[in-house]
């Protein structure tokens, strides 16, 4: 394969990578969204909206709402390093 072949294949694998990402955003976003809810029959919530939670619930409602922007924010660098590191190691 000549190397106009390799960036092809580089620039699909990084853009497969951050498409999959934006794809997985609504589906994290629900799990995020039920994950902070109150607890209810069916589902067990961390119960956020209210004030009179511990220290470590709050920690924990705090970390539940960042790992979306982590995750979704990780395999867009990956994409982009991917795309990006094959230009510059060429």
């Amino acid at each position: 394969m000549d190397k106009k072949g390799q960036l092809v294949y580089f620039f699909m694998m990084g853009i497969v990578i951050i498409i999959l990402g934006l794809a997985f955003a609504p589906v994290l976003q629900e799990f995020t969204t039920i994950a902070r809810n109150d607890t209810t029959t069916t589902t067990i919530g961390l119960n956020c909206t209210n004030p009179s939670i511990g220290n470590f619930d709050k920690a924990t409602c705090i970390i539940t709402d960042l790992n979306l922007f982590y995750f979704i924010g990780a395999l867009v660098m990956i994409g982009l390093a991917i795309i990006g590191g094959y230009k510059i190691f060429k």
